[in-house]
């Protein structure tokens, strides 16, 4: 006779092992579920978007008759065109900061909730993309192939405008900074001609009204050991020529031979 008691044991047990885990699976992702969504947005709001779905599902009652007046698929293509500008703007910035964050991710420098932000911005990008798509379909049919190609144009057109912008008005500052620096050594340089110019003129004035010093020679001892008379004294210019022979020997030599 078969034991059903004891062939039921196991398979009760292996029920409330399933149903267990089943159920700890399923708290476990609605939690996880509801702390995704707690967590707080990788991008802000998406207002290109929001301005898409506005005039898309733009209701507004027209005064002459009882339709709706309905947004002409130009402004809806061009709310479109900006809508994929700012996911371009949005993919280059998931690209770029993914590998920075996973290396941070694998050294333990951030913790898991910025990188589950991150997964959940990622995703949103896909879904992002997709959305486009069916949307400029259905503007205009294939348009969906080529959007994101016009779309990324005009960012590097926004991106190379802003730029230029800027070189210009540091271009102004760095002029306005020229001027200034330019003027302040043309200054210093006429202070320094002018200080050269009086100096050249001191030492000029000084080279005209310079006096020449008498020098005395006097005649030498007697035999008696007595000077001669002041009549033998002869007075020389200091600074005058002096011939090779001695101009002042020569003076004194003819005096003490008309003497004798």
């Amino acid at each position: 006779m078969v034991d059903w008691i004891s062939l039921a044991v196991p398979f009760a047990y292996l029920g409330i092992l399933i149903g267990s885990l089943a159920t700890f699976a399923s708290l476990y992702r609605s939690r996880k579920a509801s702390k995704s969504a707690s967590l707080a947005p990788w991008f802000p709001p998406h207002l290109q978007r929001n301005i898409y779905l506005s005039l898309l599902h733009l209701d507004q009652p027209s005064p002459t008759s009882d339709k709706p007046l309905t947004v002409p698929d130009s402004i809806l293509k061009a709310a479109l065109l900006r809508r994929a500008t700012e996911d371009i703007h949005r993919i280059i910035s998931v690209r770029s900061a993914k590998q920075a964050l996973s290396t941070l991710l694998a050294r333990g420098s951030v913790g898991d909730e910025l990188w589950q932000r991150f997964l959940r911005a990622e995703k949103e990008m896909e879904e992002e993309l997709k959305d486009v798509v069916q949307e400029a379909n259905a503007l205009a049919p294939n348009w969906g192939t080529t959007i994101f190609q016009s779309a990324n144009e005009m960012a590097t057109n926004a991106v190379i405008r802003k730029r230029v912008e800027e070189v210009q008005a540091q271009a102004k500052v760095d002029r306005e900074w020229w001027d200034r620096k330019r003027e302040t050594t043309r200054t210093e340089f006429m202070k320094e001609l002018n200080i050269d110019a009086e100096k050249s003129t001191d030492k000029g004035s000084d080279k005209g009204t310079g006096t020449s010093t008498p020098a005395t020679v006097s005649r030498p001892l007697t035999a008696g050991g007595e000077k001669g008379s002041d009549e033998d004294t002869v007075l020389v210019e200091s600074g005058g020529p002096t011939t090779p022979g001695g101009t002042v020997g020569r003076a004194s030599t003819k005096k003490r031979k008309g003497k004798k």
